[in-house]
Formats: structure tokens, sequence, C-alpha cells
């Protein structure tokens, strides 16, 4: 098989396509044909050498979607998607023709999905759904604060915290575009303008001077003062990120006495298996358009991949996706 590779870390430009032998179901495995695989930002680090558990040399790409070629009868010809901590770190990943996986690691596609969809859903909704629902239990009537709302994780939470019944309150530098999932499901938008009034006092206006109960902060870093400003007594912080600076300055004494909490929430430390169990409770709201993905913004050959990476490192609004 065609495989997208790199044996060093560095810029996009070290990615090649080599031919590579073809995985074989065995031991429990399966194979997967796949249709389209999105390119993550994280992908894009995966390749920079930012990714310490990365083993080389490597296949890349997190997410796919694809039909299943070999493994367990009953999977045979099963059109599924996937993603995975492990997928293009430590096992070769989706920017493929083919990719093995554990069968433990397989979940059916949602129907109303084309591949090119389905392959853009993994890393962000799964991250979105492990900082929002499991580690804060944001919960109906009260109110979510999204830094980085008109991203991918960001426009995943706005769409997961909407579902339970929760207000939500969006923070980006732009609002997200119009045919953007998380335009339809914010109930505020608050840009990020250093003329503006500061985050956590605009919060506490549209909340009547109270404050969010939970602030999902997909920037981090920079804005995790803003982010903690932002919380109502007893309030839950996820942070997924640090852009600009991994250390801040945190007044111990407010955060007691307002008994704050902090979750981290690592997409990284779930693996492909426990990924596909989160996308199985994921797809049936993708079924029914309750959730949909970011649009796909651009699509590549397999031989196209540098540009592909490169289109992401430029920050390409929308996804960008990689048919093998």
């Amino acid at each position: 098989m065609r495989a997208l590779r790199f044996d060093r870390f560095g810029n996009p430009d070290v990615l090649y396509v080599a031919d590579v032998p073809d995985p074989v179901a065995t031991d429990g495995h399966a194979v997967v044909a796949v249709k389209a695989a999105s390119v993550n930002p994280s992908d894009v680090k995966n390749v920079a050498g930012a990714m310490e558990w990365t083993i080389l040399p490597r296949v890349p790409g997190r997410d796919f979607a694809g039909v299943v070629v070999a493994g367990p009868p009953e999977w045979v010809g099963v059109d599924v998607w996937g993603t995975g901590g492990d997928i293009g770190f430590t096992l070769d990943g989706s920017h493929a023709e083919l990719l093995r996986v554990p069968v433990s690691a397989l979940a059916g596609k949602p129907k109303s999905l084309s591949f090119d969809e389905a392959s853009a859903v993994g890393v962000n909704f799964v991250v979105a759904w492990r900082g929002a629902v499991e580690a804060a239990a944001v919960a109906k009537s009260e109110t979510i604060v999204v830094f980085g709302v008109s991203g991918g994780v960001g426009g995943a939470v706005a769409q997961i915290a909407h579902s339970v019944g929760a207000r939500v309150i969006g923070v980006d530098l732009v609002a997200p575009s119009a045919t953007a999932p998380a335009a339809a499901v914010i109930d505020d938008f608050i840009r990020l303008d250093p003329e503006a009034p500061a985050i956590g006092t605009e919060v506490r206006r549209l909340t009547g001077g109270k404050g969010a109960e939970v602030v999902y902060d997909a920037v981090g870093g920079v804005t995790t003062p803003a982010a903690l400003d932002s919380l109502a007594r007893r309030g839950r912080l996820v942070v997924i990120s640090a852009v600009g600076t991994r250390t801040v300055e945190i007044d111990l004494v407010d955060f007691y006495h307002r008994e704050l909490s902090i979750f981290g929430a690592d997409s990284g430390k779930l693996d492909a298996s426990a990924s596909a169990a989160r996308l199985a409770l994921l797809a049936p709201r993708f079924e029914t358009g309750a959730f949909r993905p970011l649009p796909v913004a651009r699509h590549f050959e397999l031989a196209q991949s540098e540009r592909a990476y490169q289109a992401v490192a430029n920050h390409t609004p929308g996804r960008v996706v990689i048919r093998p």
C-alpha cells in the first residue's frame, strides 16, 4: 500500500509517500480501507516533534473513516470511523491507504455522514466530550463559556453543551461563520479584543453578576486568567491546551475561597478503543442531525499530503481532509 511517512521531525516537508507492506488482520485486529482522514493541528505538531511519545519512523494521522476489509466476519464490509491518541504516534496512523486497528477500536460510522464528514469528527468531539461531560459534567440550565468556540474543539463543546440544555457563551477572536455548527447553538458571543471590557466582566454581565458554572478553555495559557475570572463560585474549568505560555499565576486565596476546580483533558490519553466507545455514544446524535462536524474546506490526495499539512499549519478555516 501507499502511506505517508516521516522518519525525522520537522516541518511538513519531512513527509513523504512510500510503498510499505499491507497491514494484516491478526490477533484481534482488523484492517480498514481508509476513504478519508482529516488532518488535525495535533498531527502537524506530531510531525514537528511536539508529541514526546511518538516513535519513529511513523505513518501519521489520528482521525479516519473507511470500510473494514479484513477482520471478524461481522465487521467486514462495515463503514467505520475512529480516532485515538495512539494512532499516528505509537501505532501507524490513518494517512495511508490501509489502517490496522484493534477490533475494539471499530465503531460504526453514522449513515448520515459522508466519509469526509465522519473523518472530521474524531479528535474534536472526543476531547470535547471528555472535558465537558466526563470531567466538568456540564448540566441543564448551567452556563458554559467556551474559549476558542470558532475552532473544531470549541464548536464541538458548544454543540454538546447545547444538547444537554446548557446556555453557551462563545469567546474567540472572530465569531463562528454562518455555516459553522457552533453559530446555531451559542446564546451569546464575546470577542477576544484588548480594547473591549474584560472577558470575566462581560460574562458576569451576561449572567446577572454570577459568572459561569463551567468554562471550557480550548486555547489555554494566554486565556487562563480570563477563564478563571469568568467562573462562578464552585465553577469548573477545563483546560486542553496552552498557547503562548505554559505557566500562569493563580491567586490561591481567591481560588479556594471561590471553591473552584480545574480539570485537564488530554485526548492523547485515550487510545483508539477508548475513543471508539465515546464515538459510539456520539453517533446517534449525528444520525439525528443534532451534532454536525465543521465543514470540510479542502481535500487532498495522498501525494499532496505535504500541502494538506501546510494548510492546517497555516490555520485554514474548516477541516482539511486527505483521501488516500
